[in-house]
């Protein structure tokens, strides 16, 4: 019995250390390497095909250097204004969420930061399991400890859904505005950043009158949240106050 038990620890001892070995290997790894491919992608692949459909895959890795400076601008102001402060988490949109669903009933509100999201598409899965969530708490801690933010960013453009089989911003500009991720205007990033909670219900494409409303407030947003600073560039915290971003102006 004592052997048993000797040869269960042994074994779990074993896969822990594998487990954080190759999870540290390869955050490490996506700190320099480009992300090509995210289980995501293979996940929408075999949906496709149970679909009865054809593979849909336009991905296309491009630097931030080569992004329209109004996107991270834009992806903030909808989906994280907080993100150049916090290091992972931001507790104030959770508490916030939290309050707002207790009023809501069903429709409910998230609170995933743009690094939560990130941990996310490039290790995890899809799903709302508290496995899925613990291992998304590990991975987000671990990229804002080894990556920059403005490798997080990088990442996150590249990687997220944007459409049917459209993942990063360079192949969803290519396939909804007929141009480069460079090329993107203000007006367009903000269309792009309000599709993302749902990018295959909600088209930057063809935008319903929903979507075009949504768009009008983030621009608007964006006027207060400052340009995305360059790796290496100091950011200035004195610029934010009670969680909102000063106009530059």
């Amino acid at each position: 019995m004592n052997y048993i038990i000797r040869k269960i620890r042994h074994i779990i001892r074993w896969t822990l250390a594998a487990f954080f070995g190759s999870t540290i290997l390869a955050v490490v790894a996506y700190r320099f390497v480009p992300v090509y491919v995210t289980p995501l992608m293979f996940i929408r692949s075999v949906e496709q095909i149970k679909d009865g459909g054809s593979i849909i895959w336009h991905h296309h890795w491009v630097p931030l250097s080569r992004i329209s400076p109004h996107m991270p601008v834009a992806v903030m102001a909808s989906e994280d204004v907080r993100f150049l402060l916090h290091h992972g988490f931001d507790y104030d949109a959770i508490e916030d969420a939290a309050k707002r669903n207790k009023k809501r009933g069903m429709h409910k509100f998230g609170a995933s930061t743009i690094s939560q999201q990130t941990a996310k598409n490039v290790f995890l899965w899809p799903g709302r399991s508290w496995v899925r969530k613990g291992l998304e708490v590990y991975f987000t801690a671990l990229i804002e400890l080894v990556w920059s933010k403005q490798r997080i960013m990088e990442v996150y453009l590249n990687s997220i859904e944007m459409g049917n089989g459209i993942y990063g911003v360079d192949a969803v500009a290519e396939y909804h505005f007929n141009k480069n991720s460079q090329e993107l205007s203000r007006a367009e990033c903000a269309l792009i950043a309000v599709t993302l909670p749902n990018p295959r219900v909600f088209s930057s494409k063809s935008p319903s009158a929903y979507i075009r409303k949504r768009q009008l407030k983030i621009q608007h947003e964006m006027k207060f949240v400052p340009s995305f600073p360059k790796e290496g560039e100091d950011f200035n915290p004195k610029t934010v106050t009670g969680g909102v971003y000063k106009s530059k102006k």
